[in-house]
């Protein structure tokens, strides 16, 4: 075997410290797609736990073919060999059907972990491994930051949720590729080069480019755990101010919506709303400040924006979601589906259930009345509530309904979850999954 560099032992090192944060035993399914982030990635962990010995802690890994290039599923079948030779399950996944013509990145990212989570689930995995790296990391970063979303909310983290199910980690994030590709050159491996990694039309690849002409530095900061600091304040300022009713109705008082100036408690009332309209991305800029002006003023008034209506009165600050764009969605027995982006609806019934929007006698309007909520508020608020009735003859219209946080409900970065476990409880729903690992934030930010 070739001689360990200092640059091959920083890389096996890592590995080791992140696998020494594992609650046991575990089981790290390793997205591997044959380049030489998560090769290297995989080869570190697998060298880590047989140094170790132990047998507490085994490695399985996928690859996602995205088809969207020919040589894709050989590149498949090559990582597959290479896992062979080092005794890992591997297992394909494949994206078959029609692509879209735009936005092609967003919705393959969408895709790979949606695969990504059936392969965890196939292989008995506790979590999903990716191998994002510090370049990455410093991609992102500017790239978010150019699109207004600032400095400070514009990294990735180095664990995050997906679909309430399992935890993605990033052990790499702090190391750069060079280190990892001088890794695998040490180990005699090679990788695959993907050659949409050099194509212009992408912004990732622009943005790498000028990163490697201007050598700006200063995108790479980015300081996690600061922003651990700002969920935590957040979530304490939602816990005495906020208040849901029915799931439908949020209401802080005007006293402490005024003092939205203050970033923790903006975030935390910006989370609010992304959960009232079903919104997953956070509102522009501009908007956002237009939503300050009106929220810091005294004088009462309605402001829409999101699709959530800000009724401010004497008695508090009132959010709902506007009754307007309201879905149609149908069930089959059993079958589960998202309503508008705030509720999860489960068909429990025999027949098929049609959910739309309508308070249906009143019912709902009078619930929130009886919750506090004021009537002419309660009245707007129960346009948008949803509605659910069987569409078969003799069939019974049995669903379960749960609110739905949109804004982290598909991907909820480690350093926002004390924020967003206040908001679901705040809707009544149970705490997110808890991490496999004792404190992944703490242990990257070393």
């Amino acid at each position: 075997m070739a001689a360990e560099t200092p640059t091959c032992l920083v890389v096996l090192e890592t590995a080791k410290r992140f696998l020494s944060s594992f609650h046991r035993p575990a089981r790290l399914l390793v997205a591997v797609s044959g380049g030489s982030d998560s090769k290297g990635l995989l080869l570190a962990l697998n060298k880590a736990i047989e140094a170790s010995g132990n047998s507490d802690l085994s490695l399985a890994a996928c690859t996602v073919d995205h088809a969207l290039r020919p040589g894709s599923a050989d590149e498949a079948d090559a990582v597959a060999g290479f896992c062979a030779s080092l005794g890992i399950a591997h297992i394909v996944k494949r994206w078959d059907g029609q692509k879209p013509a735009a936005g092609i990145q967003a919705a393959a990212r969408e895709k790979r972990y949606q695969l990504l989570a059936e392969a965890a689930d196939n292989l008995g995995a506790t979590c999903i491994v990716t191998g994002h790296t510090l370049d990455d990391q410093r991609e992102t970063i500017l790239m978010r930051s150019e699109r207004g979303q600032g400095p400070g909310g514009a990294g990735m983290a180095a664990d995050v949720l997906y679909d309430r199910r399992f935890w993605v980690l990033r052990p790499f994030l702090r190391l750069h590729r060079a280190d990892v590709r001088a890794f695998l050159a040490a180990e005699g491996e090679g990788w695959f080069d993907d050659p949409s990694n050099a194509n212009a039309r992408f912004e990732r690849v622009r943005t790498r480019v000028r990163l490697a002409e201007t050598g700006e530095e200063h995108v790479s900061t980015w300081d996690a755990a600061s922003r651990a600091r700002s969920s935590e304040a957040a979530a304490r300022w939602l816990g005495l101010h906020a208040r849901v009713h029915e799931n439908l109705v949020v209401s802080v008082s005007c006293a402490a919506a005024r003092g939205c100036g203050d970033i923790d408690c903006r975030r935390g009332l910006l989370a609010l709303a992304g959960v009232v309209g079903g919104r997953t991305h956070s509102l522009a800029a501009d908007t956002v400040a237009r939503l300050v002006a009106f929220l810091v003023r005294k004088e009462p008034g309605r402001l829409t924006a999101g699709r959530v209506v800000f009724d401010k009165r004497a008695t508090g600050l009132y959010l709902y979601r506007e009754a307007r764009d309201l879905p149609t969605l149908a069930l089959r027995p059993a079958e589960t589906g998202v309503w508008d982006g705030r509720f999860t609806v489960r068909n429990g019934g025999n027949g098929m259930v049609q959910i739309t929007a309508t308070d249906a006698g009143g019912l709902q309007q009078q619930r929130l009345i009886a919750a506090g909520v004021p009537p002419g508020v309660a009245k707007r608020a129960a346009l948008s509530a949803p509605h659910i009735v069987s569409t078969g003859d003799n069939c019974t219209a049995k669903a379960a309904v749960e609110p739905r946080i949109c804004p982290y409900d598909t991907f909820l970065p480690g350093f926002d979850l004390i924020m967003a476990e206040m908001i679901a409880g705040l809707f009544g729903r149970q705490p997110y999954v808890r991490s496999p690992v004792h404190d992944l934030l703490t242990e990257m930010e070393r």
